[in-house]
């Protein structure tokens, strides 16, 4: 999501077409457009946001924030999602792994 007023770029609908396909193993994957970006759900939970530029952040939690910052992440405003590093948006595996938690954290898990 991007902030209010926010146009919807070329680069932000991209990168939640991919997100959704990269990630449709982990359950009912689907996206919304919302603030210019986009809103990232699973089972009706938001666990990931796009900004208006393409760039992908993952909600954070006791259990996960300490990780996003020591790998440099940038919280988006003052929401509890952190900018996903290029060397996990690059890995599959690792991409996986995070937004796993990410998915636990938006069901109130930690």
């Amino acid at each position: 999501m991007g902030k209010q007023g926010d146009k919807l770029t070329s680069e932000s609908s991209i990168t939640a077409e991919d997100i959704q396909n990269r990630l449709a193993t982990l359950g009912d994957i689907r996206v919304k457009k919302m603030f210019g970006g986009y809103g990232v759900f699973e089972e009706d939970k938001m666990f990931a946001l796009i900004d208006s530029s393409g760039r992908v952040f993952f909600k954070v939690g006791e259990t996960n924030q300490a990780k996003f910052e020591e790998a440099g992440s940038e919280k988006h405003a003052r929401m509890p999602y952190f900018s996903v590093p290029e060397k996990v948006l690059g890995d599959d595996d690792l991409f996986e792994e995070w937004a796993r938690l990410s998915i636990r954290i938006s069901k109130g898990g930690t």
